[in-house]
């Protein structure tokens, strides 16, 4: 069994998808480039615009996750937290209890500063929990990528509850 497809691992509660999304401080960035697949894992920051998931990254100004996004701004996201291994009477009853987030979405490379300056402060927002301002000079070192989440699913897999005899 996939526990991706399982509809009754579906999470839909607002404020669990927030939980998620405040704890697993590293989301996986899966691109295209050319006909091969390309993973990065980065930390990010979150906001949500008109119920609109919106992910922030920031990076050096240059690179291949960069040039990628350039030619196929299309993504792939995923992240998880909470994981908990768990162990079974017999080999195919081990497993990994876990909440996760898992969605497809636009890559944009931010040139506007206002827009960077604002990204980089909800990035460590949610990397802290601390407010904090960047200025001008800050910004213009780094590049910064705000991904338009266009559809995501959150998920829980729970500990198996114990088999009584």
């Amino acid at each position: 069994m996939n526990g991706l497809t399982r509809r009754e691992r579906e999470v839909l509660d607002f404020d669990t998808i927030k939980m998620i999304l405040d704890k697993s401080k590293v989301v996986h960035i899966g691109m295209t480039d050319g006909d091969e697949p390309y993973v990065v894992p980065m930390n990010y920051g979150y906001c949500f615009v008109d119920d609109k998931l919106i992910l922030y990254l920031h990076g050096a100004k240059r690179g291949k996750k960069l040039d990628i996004i350039r030619k196929n701004p299309k993504v792939f996201v995923e992240m998880e937290c909470d994981i908990q291994p768990f162990e079974g009477d017999v080999a195919c009853r081990y497993g990994i209890s876990y909440l996760s987030l898992m969605g497809k979405g636009m890559a944009h490379i931010v040139e506007d500063v206002e827009e960077k300056q604002k990204a980089l402060s909800v990035l460590m927002k949610t990397q802290t929990e601390k407010d904090f301002s960047f200025d001008e000079k800050m910004v213009s070192v780094v590049s910064v990528i705000r991904i338009d989440i266009a559809q995501y699913t959150a998920k829980f897999r729970p500990m198996p509850k114990k088999c009584e005899e």
